[in-house]
């Protein structure tokens, strides 16, 4: 029968305790249980969103040509917003002393009159618009509706516009 030194009787005592040790520690940590919670927030962000119409529209009058109608938006909040739509609603302010009836069916947009309330929606592809960015709608236009009837409580009215973004 074999004896064993000493020595190799403590290396082999030391190997023990290192493989039982590591053994034990991987049985604990595989075996532990815990259980935690947290939380964060978003920020509400805040619509800072400001139109321009960057086109002129001079004088119309029956028989003119559709004049552009251009809309620039631009994003002046911190964060991007996410803008799905442009619209605008004319309104007709009738010069003093008109005769007859001026409203926003005198007018067309894109080819076809105004609604009487004078809602429309401009051509605009959504966008996520950075903060500091910009974009404007395209291919619009109005033109004054030539109708069979007087329209004469239109001569020196004044069309003006109001536009959101959605």
């Amino acid at each position: 029968m074999r004896t064993f030194t000493k020595k190799q009787v403590a290396v082999t005592g030391v190997a023990a305790v290192v493989v039982l040790g590591t053994g034990t520690a991987a049985y604990a940590y595989w075996t532990s249980t815990g259980s935690g919670t947290g939380s964060a927030t978003t920020s509400a962000g805040a619509a800072n969103l400001t139109l321009e119409q960057t086109s002129s529209v001079i004088n119309m009058y029956p028989g003119d040509a559709a004049q552009s109608l251009v809309v620039k938006v631009t994003n002046n909040a911190e964060n991007a917003a996410y803008v799905t739509s442009v619209t605008g609603v004319a309104s007709v302010t009738q010069a003093p002393g008109a005769v007859g009836a001026c409203d926003p069916t005198d007018y067309t947009y894109n080819g076809s009159p105004l609604p009487a309330n004078g809602a429309f929606t401009m051509t605009w592809a959504p966008v996520d618009l950075a903060s500091g960015g910009s974009q404007s709608t395209a291919g619009d236009s109005i033109k004054f509706n030539n109708k069979t009837t007087n329209q004469d409580g239109c001569k020196g009215a004044t069309v003006d516009f109001a536009y959101s973004a959605q």
